[in-house]
């Protein structure tokens, strides 16, 4: 299909993806590595093509949540070193990690001796800290028995050790964790078990302080051109995602015409009302009817209405020109609205809205799409 006959789709831009990497790659400085998170499909980008980007970009290591997604990376013949950052528990996961070549992340003792006793040869590992995330990892006062239950275990090769952050500011938690995890690798390094990698800054934390950087650091949606919180946003990041759709329909409605389901929008004048393919099934959120701006001919217009399934409407009242066919900017540069706009009106991130968009749109490499 010809992108012209796309009724809605997402834009992925790799040259705000490259640039994003040179400006993060100048903050953290030569000495220390980037892992690029691209689990979630690279937060909704398409974690194949993103990679790809990413690695051409000096971009050392990627890191993945589930065995499947290292999978669909190494299928298509990705290279790299892939941290999986979610649990394995059983033999049957151990076989797949390694035949996959991920490096995976030990949380338990007990995740420890199944992979021990499954391994037929030696394999790199991580090991998880619990500093106060409360989610995965070994809880800090018993890091250091835990290394060193995993360096007495056979074939097991520690590459690396790392944390989580739970919050994104020094006095809301971050300096007690910082504490905590200095403290595991004094004792680690002190019995001469410290492994070569050691890791605890995510996108806040790598935009916070490079005193929290190590020798690698886990970018995700910095990644993507976005901020984790107002306060971090001090690099010149861009955008990596666009979201666009197709008017199908323009009609001149009267004064007091109910719009959508409900109608909990009524036209207070005569109108111009365009409606566009795109709805919550592609990601847009109905709770957001009624409540953002649409770029439609480089002007921002009302959505008005309802949100449905897979159509919304907007007000292009005034706009001479407007007709099926034309583009609708839902989301990215050039005075369209953005994902922390979208979170922040709905009293969520902006981590969700990026994931949010189905697969339904297709991802389409803007290098490779013409201009509308």
């Amino acid at each position: 299909m010809l992108q012209r006959d796309y009724r809605a789709w997402v834009e992925i831009d790799p040259q705000a993806l490259t640039h994003n990497i040179q400006v993060l790659k100048h903050w953290i400085g030569p000495r220390v590595h980037l892992l690029a998170v691209v689990k979630a499909d690279a937060y909704g980008h398409g974690a194949v093509s993103v990679s790809e980007t990413a690695l051409a970009s000096g971009v050392s290591w990627l890191g993945v949540a589930t065995i499947e997604e290292g999978m669909a990376l190494r299928r298509a013949g990705i290279r790299c070193p892939i941290l999986l950052m979610g649990a394995t528990n059983s033999p049957e996961e151990v076989q797949e990690v390694v035949h996959w070549h991920l490096q995976p992340t030990l949380c338990t003792p007990r995740q420890a001796l199944t992979y021990a006793e499954t391994l037929r040869a030696p394999l790199p590992v991580h090991l998880k800290i619990d500093t106060g995330m409360s989610r995965l990892g070994t809880r800090w006062e018993a890091g250091l028995d835990f290394i060193r239950l995993v360096h007495r275990l056979p074939l097991l090769q520690p590459q690396g050790i790392y944390s989580h952050l739970a919050t994104t500011r020094f006095e809301d938690g971050i300096r007690e964790q910082v504490e905590r995890f200095d403290t595991v690798l004094a004792q680690a390094q002190t019995h001469g078990m410290l492994p070569p990698l050691v890791h605890l800054a995510n996108s806040a934390g790598t935009l916070l302080s490079p005193r929290l950087h190590h020798n690698l650091v886990r970018v995700g949606v910095a990644l993507y051109g976005l901020s984790p919180e107002p306060h971090l946003a001090h690099l010149p990041l861009q955008p990596v995602m666009s979201v666009k759709a197709r008017i199908t329909q323009v009609q001149e409605v009267p004064t007091g015409t109910g719009v959508s389901y409900g109608q909990i929008f009524v036209t207070v004048r005569p109108s111009t009302l365009a409606t566009v393919a795109i709805g919550y099934a592609d990601g847009v959120p109905r709770n957001l009817s009624n409540r953002i701006q649409v770029l439609v001919h480089g002007r921002p217009v009302p959505q008005v209405g309802a949100i449905t399934m897979d159509q919304c409407v907007l007000d292009v009242t005034g706009m001479a020109g407007v007709q099926p066919g034309d583009v609708a900017t839902f989301l990215g540069p050039g005075g369209g609205q953005t994902a922390e706009a979208w979170a922040e009106a709905l009293g969520t991130i902006s981590y969700e809205i990026l994931c949010g968009f189905k697969h339904r749109l297709p991802r389409l490499v803007l290098a490779s799409v013409p201009s509308h």
